[in-house]
């Protein structure tokens, strides 16, 4: 029995190379607070201080997940793996995890468009990649 895929098109590599570097730079923010130091803490705003010194863990974990699953899954969508769909989607169910704290049950930062803009970015585009791989799966471009 001989396995047929399709071949990708060039709008294909572009989105999973794009996508690869956004995660990537997601990977970065999550190093960046998890190893934030006492210095660059005191540094911030107080909200954000207090915001940063009171993150439960649960919600780190799911930055770490969301993040990591993220860009494991635009790897596997570079090597046309259908692990790719698996791994986005839980991505996405992470980011809504760290969505439903940082918009409805912390109180240390007011919600305002200016601090929601760059959440909702996320939750597009974490929905988009998740969409778009199992998009791809279903065409045969993933194996």
């Amino acid at each position: 029995m001989t396995k047929t895929s399709t071949k990708p098109t060039l709008i294909y590599w572009i989105i999973a190379v794009i996508a690869l570097l956004w995660n990537i730079m997601g990977v970065v923010a999550y190093l960046k607070q998890a190893y934030l130091t006492e210095e660059a803490l005191a540094m911030l705003p107080e909200a954000d201080q207090l915001y940063y010194a009171n993150v439960p863990a649960w919600v780190t974990a799911a930055f770490a997940i969301a993040v990591f699953s993220g860009t494991f899954g635009c790897i596997a969508l570079l090597l046309r793996k259908k692990l790719a769909t698996i791994l986005l989607i839980i991505s996405v169910l992470t980011v809504f995890i760290q969505s439903v704290y940082n918009f409805f049950i912390q109180d240390f930062m007011d919600i305002t468009s200016e601090n929601a803009t760059m959440p909702l970015v996320i939750i597009v585009i974490a929905i988009f990649l998740a969409w778009f791989s199992k998009n791809s799966e279903k065409k045969g471009i993933l194996s």
